[in-house]
């Protein structure tokens, strides 16, 4: 299994419960929270996750958060053009809404149309860590963690007063500013971060409109932590985003339309964790976020708000770990267009597990109870297994179920259907990893069989609408594997990864519209002299660009070179030439990506 990676140098994914070498020793203390969702030594972690440190977010050059992760094993994205514009991330083939997706421990997505988290609506800049959980985890977070979970973190204070600031510029007229600071003073810790993107863009779809499509992006992020005693803190999380970005709507043959869509958001989260006893442990959460999205070229506006409120409890006895979690989510939503004739639902959940480390053993079950307001009762299960062979291999096993239930928009508006019910998922797999020093290997397999998967069609069924509804009308299956490795020689880092993919339509045996079946990507890096370089290559082979199989989007690669140089120590620079082969390539049918790119990025951060 390709359990918790991390970007150990840049351009390396390496293996997180690495044993040796130098750089590996912050490793063998990692904490995540993503995979049982408290913190957890990355030592015990049997799910698969990644973590992408601020390093690796630093030197991507991306610019949208999917961007990032589709270099990453099992993630692949499309996008309708360039940046700002509808992006969509399918973990291990699952739909973009069967993501889950938090940022500092604040769920954030969209109860209008299909639902899911916004990808294009949150700049990659302001975000200091990312974790990926990938398989189904229901039985931890509740409704629509089918693929994954996806956690964003922002910076936290942390040591002295550390102040920085970074400027950039690139091809397309593209610049970049960020600056902030953050620190520890007494029994306080905080972190003010601000930073603005803007591009001209290119045109993204030609056949339609002859204008360049750009973005203006904006996001501040905030934490403020207070350590009362040693035993209590309280801490408070603050993020908000706009992007304004220029589309292309077909039906405009030759004339210049200025289409815009607009997305603002915001996130608050309030935190308290306690540790009670040496054994006893609580976190006790309220979070809340605004989706906000507007076109102003139709004056459509939807906005979704999510508030949760989380009491988890943690008893840790020896070799075993028990937590107990209640939940109670509320939705609301406000459609400007066929606004639905309910506006609001809530959920109410009691989630239990269990955690056990024995010498080569370690087991993880969980299961989850939720009460919809619309549904009744859903209960999901999650249990794994690992089993070390000796100091270098590892077996891995696990089995979950899943579930996603509609939005407000697809049950309760004029194209929606109140007889909708959630989509289902069974999903199971296979790892073996092997570490030793710079080395790494690892392999997953996994089947993931979903049923009740919601539609949009024509006039079909019960539809109440003319232009048609959301129905229940398809299951597929997924199936498929990743298998990856890391090494070091002669001063060179390696990594790579293969990703083998069938997402099926089980009804029509069709495939999934623009999951390609075979990626793979690599990276090296080196150090030169007073340079640290490096090079990454992706190669996505063909895939359907819809459901149906009409329209094949031919294979792509992407090859990119970057360059990191210390000028002193405070000041650093960074080069970076994205798409260096110049490659035509389409993420949607008619829809254009950018060309051969430069970036050139200069970072302040005295020591």
């Amino acid at each position: 299994m390709f359990a918790c990676l991390k970007a150990l140098r840049p351009g390396l994914i390496a293996v997180c419960c690495a044993t040796a070498g130098p750089g590996f020793a912050q490793i063998l203390n990692e904490v995540v929270v993503t995979a049982t969702r408290i913190e957890q030594p990355v030592s015990e972690v049997i799910a698969d996750v990644t973590v992408i440190e601020r390093q690796a977010i630093e030197l991507s050059g991306a610019v949208g958060v999917a961007d990032l992760l589709s270099r990453y094993p099992g993630i692949q994205f499309q996008r309708n053009g360039g940046t700002g514009n509808t992006t969509s991330a399918y973990i291990r083939g699952t739909n973009t809404n069967h993501t889950a997706v938090y940022v500092d421990g604040v769920r954030i997505e969209s109860q209008s149309a299909s639902g899911g988290f916004n990808w294009e609506a949150l700049p990659l800049a302001p975000i200091d860590r990312i974790e990926i959980l990938r398989g189904p985890a229901a039985a931890i977070y509740g409704s629509d963690a089918i693929g994954g979970v996806v956690q964003l973190f922002t910076r936290k204070g942390e040591g002295p007063f550390q102040p920085y600031a970074g400027l950039g510029a690139g091809s397309y007229n593209t610049y970049q500013v960020n600056a902030g600071f953050s620190g520890v003073q007494e029994q306080w810790d905080y972190a003010l971060g601000a930073t603005k993107d803007k591009s001209k863009g290119f045109n993204v779809l030609k056949a339609a409109n002859p204008d360049n499509d750009g973005y203006d992006s904006h996001a501040e992020t905030a934490r403020l932590g207070l350590q009362i005693n040693k035993d209590h803190k309280l801490e408070a999380t603050l993020l908000q985003s706009k992007m304004d970005a220029q589309y292309d709507g077909y039906g405009y043959p030759g004339k210049v339309q200025d289409d815009h869509s607009i997305h603002s958001l915001q996130t608050t989260g309030l935190n308290w964790s306690a540790q009670w006893t040496p054994e006893y442990k609580t976190n006790f959460l309220f979070t809340r976020s605004k989706d906000d999205y507007q076109d102003p070229t139709t004056s459509y506006q939807t906005q979704t708000q999510l508030r949760n409120y989380v009491f988890q409890n943690e008893f840790s006895l020896d070799i075993h770990r028990f937590q107990a979690t209640l939940e109670r989510r509320e939705d609301a939503l406000d459609n400007s267009d066929t606004s639905p004739v309910q506006t609001s639902r809530s959920q109410n959940a009691v989630a239990l597990g269990y955690g056990l480390v024995l010498e080569q053993h370690s087991l993880q079950l969980n299961t989850r109870h939720d009460k919809d307001s619309d549904f009744g009762d859903k209960t999901t299960a999650l249990a794994a297994y690992a089993y070390e062979l000796n100091q270098a291999w590892q077996l891995r096993a696990s089995a979950g179920s899943a579930f996603r239930v509609p939005t407000l928009y697809q049950r309760f508006s004029a194209y929606g259907s109140s007889s909708l019910q959630p989509e289902n998922s069974q999903n199971k797999e296979l790892g073996l990893k092997f570490e030793q020093g710079f080395h790494s290997l690892s392999l997953v397999v996994y089947q993931n069989i979903l049923d009740n998967l919601i539609d949009y069609v024509s006039g079909k069924g019960t539809c109440s609408s003319a232009y048609g509804c959301y129905v229940n009308d398809s299951h597929a299956r997924l199936q498929g594997m990743t298998l990856s490795a890391t090494t070091r020689y002669q001063g060179f880092n390696f990594s790579g990864s293969y990703d083998k993919l069938d997402a099926k339509n089980t009804d029509t045996g069709k495939a999934l519209g623009r999951r390609a079946g075979n990626t793979l990507k690599l990276a090296a890096d080196t150090k030169w002299q007073d340079w640290q370089l490096g090079s990454e290559w992706q190669w996505v082979d063909k895939r359907f660009d819809d459901n149906n199989n009409t329209t094949v989007l031919p294979a792509f690669q992407l090859f990119n070179l970057w360059g990191q140089r210390q000028i002193d120590k405070d000041y650093s620079v960074l080069l970076r030439l994205n798409q260096a082969f110049d490659q035509s390539y389409q993420l949607a049918n008619g829809y254009y990506t950018a060309g051969r790119n430069v970036f050139v990025g200069l970072q302040w951060q005295p020591k």
